[in-house]
């Protein structure tokens, strides 16, 4: 079997090229150790790389549906505020249609004047209450651009278009509120009622006790309002609380693909280079310098 001359030369490129492999693979510990990462680049590790991409598109899907969650429940805060507020409102108004009718004052023009002052007073409140706005936008406009829902008259200058929120891949929600349906619909809305109770508690008291089932009627609408406020708030709610136990999932998953083992990774590049300290003592034995290297 014929034999194979090994030269000096030969020897040498093998001996470096095995040192710049142990070289590189202490750099390679190295840059994981410091930057804390498996993958840096795809080169690292294409698979891990893709499935990274991949995560953190979902985290940044996921994390804008957070935020949008976080806008509409800010309407949903408002407007549940200020129908609250328009439900005590029409309590107090409901409490001074009763004391109009009584015997006590239904005859006394100075105390029922000073009731429809009352009442005006809550007609104005409920206006100011209808144009709430949550970042200079009016909870019950729609998707009007203007910074009214309602004029000092109580005539509606919003239209029926639907503010929504996207909070899921299959999930929108509307975060503004129905203005007729919580303050009624034209002539019949509530502020027009309140002038009426007004204008009847000074002129025609007799008319009070129709006043007092239209004061009824318009408490129902702002509690259903309310109620339904209420429930848009919670989906809301449930479905960012879903949306962020999702990113810290992912967040999990992704450790997992990009960062390092800390102890392992100290040992392997501690192992490296010892290592690589070993095949320099190594190298340094086999290749001697000869006297053409010392004349070069």
């Amino acid at each position: 079997m014929p034999g194979f001359r090994v030269t000096e030369r030969s020897v040498a490129t093998t001996t470096l090229a095995n040192l710049q492999v142990n070289l590189q693979r202490n750099q390679d510990l190295q840059n994981q150790l410091s930057s804390g990462k498996l993958i840096t680049k795809a080169s690292d590790e294409p698979g891990g790389a893709v499935v990274a991409m991949q995560t953190r598109s979902d985290m940044a899907t996921l994390n804008q549906y957070s935020r949008n969650a976080d806008d509409g429940m800010g309407w949903l805060n408002q407007a549940d505020t200020a129908l609250t507020s328009a439900s005590t409102q029409l309590n107090r108004a409901r409490e001074l249609v009763l004391t109009g009718m009584s015997s006590g004052t239904a005859g006394s023009a100075q105390a029922r004047e000073a009731i429809a002052l009352e009442v005006e007073n809550i007609r104005g409140s409920m206006i100011d209450l209808s144009n709430t706005a949550y970042l200079n936008r009016p909870i019950f406009g729609g998707t009007a651009p203007g910074s009214l829902a309602y004029d000092h008259n109580g005539n509606y200058l919003g239209d029926s278009g639907a503010v929504n929120r996207t909070i899921g891949a299959n999930a929108t929600v509307r975060v503004d509120t129905d203005a007729n349906s919580v303050f009624g619909a034209g002539s019949s809305n509530v502020f027009n009622l309140l002038q009426r109770i007004a204008d009847n508690m000074r002129n025609n008291p007799g008319a009070l006790q129709a006043d007092l089932a239209d004061v009824d009627t318009a408490q129902q609408q702002v509690q259903t309002g309310l109620s339904g406020v209420g429930s848009r708030y919670n989906q809301v709610s449930q479905m960012q609380q879903a949306a962020d136990n999702r990113v810290l999932d992912l967040r999990s998953q992704l450790s997992d693909v990009e960062d390092i083992d800390l102890p392992k990774t100290i040992t392997e590049l501690s192992l490296q280079q010892t290592a690589y300290q070993a095949a320099l003592a190594a190298t340094a034995r086999v290749i001697q310098p000869s006297l053409v290297d010392f004349l070069r």
